[in-house]
């Protein structure tokens, strides 16, 4: 692999501007085809196979008049009446019929139903929501036509009269995500890059490949679009890996290619060296990344399944960018980014400016000194940490989640609730299948809304509804909690279990559909599906390890090391979304359960981050142990060598995931504070400090491995010790 690398750096050095303006050309053409096409994500997150997701589509096959389809969406118009009236005033009445009149004037606008003929009126007369009725898609309803309808409820607001729209598929309040977060998070990615380089020319290389690597991955999703069914929300968390990741791997690369030049080496060779090195390492920690999001597919579940594949093309197109195209953008800069023209001012911010020429290390000397208080306090921290992740719950964001205060879906939501309680929000829908041949069909389905009604939980049961053949019937139950309240999923539970006793005595086949309940199937799906991916990738991290370090105990410290990074990310996201603490610091409209696909997207990326962690820091450690023997010098010196450029890694990728924090949008910004808070974890307080203390207190038993073991084990060189040693050979001939 390195002699390859180095061979592929030496070929992209020579045609270096056919490699820039083919990549600059590929990067055009896409973007045009990309524009032409727009922009065609499926926004449904829904699991095929589970009871919800089967119950709807057998009511839809069965009882499709009067639903909405997807041509078609509906708003819901949430009306208050001012203080001293109510909405059975002759004015207010007057007022919300003129409303519906300007209304019923907007383009794509079928129809519009009044509160009171809807009957949906709260028991004080004060609250009530109309029916709008549009002939698009809620996708296709234009900005134009949602300025419309905002517009025209100044009709009634001038009126005093509080007018609030809220819809499942069309959106009013923009809470999507903003690309100026990306441009602070490359803003200060850059300003560390230069004071670790000392130079600024030198710190926008990795933001260009980055960015090179990012721009042509997120172009192949969209025109992916167009072909395969792909979330939003994947091409975001493409963008946050591909972003933070692009920058680490050619951050790797420069940096070798800094300490060549230092020790003489011409450009060319220095580039073409640090490739087949740092290069080698950057290839095997894409592919461990990769491997952890392609994983996502073990979970079987298509949607994840999609946001792994779409990360992983990120992924990959960042590591071919930065093995082939950044040789040749280093090549024609040259002497710019050697360390002779480095800034003497961001030399000094760096560090790098001491008397003697080299870097301090006070920080591996005071893990070295006192190993075993390092490893007591930083283990009672990450446990303390960790503590609130045995009362997980796992949901999808419902609008009071994702919608701050001052929006109008929030104040709808408000509103509905005020009116009908919070069970108005996690309304089911019960399908009764009735064989033809069943007798006493009306006294039958009475029993059962009787039974439902009075389930522990439920408020009410509207129905039955029949459909055209009188075979299929409808009743729409209400519970007494929200849509992310653990009693609402006991109701839904007790139904099914209802369900089965239907069945066996009457012969009907009941089954419970609608939004909350898919979104609760899917969450239990989850859940059970995170010990099997989870124990997947231990297994998995544990084997690769071995293989790299050539030791049975310094993998099994990794490992054990990322369970407590990731016990204590989940932790520390239960204490702050689910508890509701810190959540106006960090952003959150609210309180409510963790994302439910969050911990599995979690643990597959902070697996490639943490072994690329361990891989960079603990390979220099075991270089010295095999030299020396030492292995308190052996800490010392990975600690003193990689561990500045760990910490580097580890800030920009903090630095891109809270920068994509700051996007209104509840599940990008769960994505983005899991992830940053796991590096937090795992780089500083597990790789930088449990690590190296652990590895002292193992002294040379840390490197045992069974003869047996090693002959059976394939030899890994991630850091291209071969080509150095072949190198020198030829240097010395």
């Amino acid at each position: 692999m390195a002699n390859k690398l180095f061979n592929i750096a030496k070929w992209s050095i020579t045609h270096s501007k056919k490699v820039i303006f083919s990549t600059v050309a590929i990067l055009v053409l896409l973007a045009i085809v990309g524009l032409n096409l727009g922009l065609n994500f499926e926004e449904d997150m829904t699991i095929p196979g589970t009871p919800a997701d089967e119950a709807a589509t057998f009511i839809t096959e069965n009882f499709s008049d009067g639903m909405e389809d997807d041509e078609t969406s509906t708003i819901e118009i949430v009306f208050k009446a001012p203080e001293g009236e109510d909405l059975n005033s002759d004015s207010v009445q007057g007022n919300i019929g003129e409303l519906i009149s300007e209304l019923m004037d907007i383009a794509h606008v079928e129809g519009v139903i009044p509160p009171w003929d809807l009957g949906n009126i709260s028991e004080d007369n004060m609250i009530g929501y109309a029916e709008l009725y549009l002939d698009l898609a809620g996708a296709e309803v234009s900005e134009e036509t949602k300025d419309d309808i905002v517009s025209a409820l100044d009709i009634t607001r001038d009126n005093d009269i509080q007018s609030e729209l809220i819809s499942d598929s069309v959106v009013f309040s923009a809470n999507g995500f903003s690309h100026m977060t990306e441009a602070v998070g490359v803003v200060i990615a850059f300003l560390i890059l230069s004071i670790m380089f000392a130079s600024f020319v030198t710190a926008g290389l990795p933001i260009v490949s980055a960015i090179l690597g990012l721009g042509i991955s997120l172009l192949t999703i969209v025109i992916g679009t167009h072909i395969f069914e792909i979330q939003s929300v994947s091409i975001v968390l493409a963008a946050m890996l591909g972003l933070a990741l692009g920058i680490d791997y050619a951050l790797f690369i420069i940096n070798r290619f800094k300490i060549q030049r230092a020790k003489g080496n011409s450009i060319v060779d220095s580039i073409a060296i640090a490739n087949g090195t740092a290069g080698t390492a950057v290839v095997f920690a894409g592919i461990t990344v990769i491997i952890g999001v392609l994983g996502l597919a073990v979970t079987g579940i298509p949607f994840l399944t999609v946001m792994g594949v779409t990360s992983a093309i990120s992924i990959f197109l960042s590591v071919v960018v930065s093995i082939l195209v950044l040789p040749a953008i280093m090549s024609l800069l040259g002497n710019k980014i050697s360390p002779d023209n480095e800034n003497k001012l961001l030399r000094r911010l760096s560090k790098k400016g001491n008397k003697n020429g080299s870097s301090s290390n006070k920080w591996g000397e005071f893990i070295v000194r006192r190993p075993k208080s390092v490893v007591l306090v930083s283990l009672g921290l990450l446990i303390l940490i960790s503590i609130p992740v045995v009362n997980l719950q796992l949901g999808l964001p419902s609008t009071e989640m994702t919608n701050h205060e001052d929006t109008t879906e929030r104040k709808a939501y408000d509103l509905q609730t005020e009116a009908y309680g919070e069970g108005i929000h996690s309304a089911l829908i019960v399908g009764a299948e009735v064989p033809t041949n069943i007798e006493n069909t009306e006294e039958s389905l009475g029993q059962i809304l009787t039974d439902i009604e009075g389930i522990d939980g439920v408020s009410s049961v509207v129905g039955p509804i029949p459909n055209e053949s009188q075979d299929f019937f409808l009743f729409n139950v209400t519970p007494n909690t929200g849509p992310d309240d653990q009693e609402t999923k006991d109701v839904i539970d007790d139904i099914r279990e209802y369900a089965v006793d239907v069945e066996n005595e009457d012969n009907i086949n009941l089954m419970v559909s609608g939004t909350t309940a898919m979104n609760f199937d899917i969450s239990t799906k989850l859940f059970e599906a995170l010990p099997i991916f989870g124990g997947l990738i231990i297994v998995l991290a544990y084997v690769i390890l071995v293989a790299v370090f050539r030791s049975l105990i310094v993998p099994l410290k990794a490992v054990l090391g990322f369970v407590l990074s990731i016990g204590a990310t989940l932790g520390f996201m239960v204490f702050v979304i689910q508890d509701g603490n810190l959540i106006e610091l960090f952003g959150f409209p609210s309180s409510g359960p963790i994302l439910s696909f969050l911990p599995v997207v979690t643990i597959g990326i902070l697996f490639g981050l943490a072994m690329d962690y361990e891989l960079f820091l603990v390979s220099k450690m075991r270089e010295v142990f095999s030299e020396t023997g030492n292995a308190k010098e052996a800490v010392l010196q990975g600690i003193k060598d990689s561990g500045k450029v760990v910490v580097t890694a580890a800030l920009i990728m903090m630095t891109v995931f809270f920068a994509f924090m700051a996007t209104p949008d509840t599940m990008i910004k769960s994505v983005g504070m899991a992830l940053a808070f796991g590096v937090l974890f795992d780089a500083f307080i597990v790789r930088l400090t449990i690590v190296p203390a652990v590895m002292t207190l193992l002294g040379k038993h840390a490197w045992y491995l069974p003869k047996w073991v090693n002959r059976i084990m394939p030899n890994i060189d991630v850091e291209g010790e071969k080509l150095l040693h072949e190198i020198k050979k030829e240097e010395k001939e």
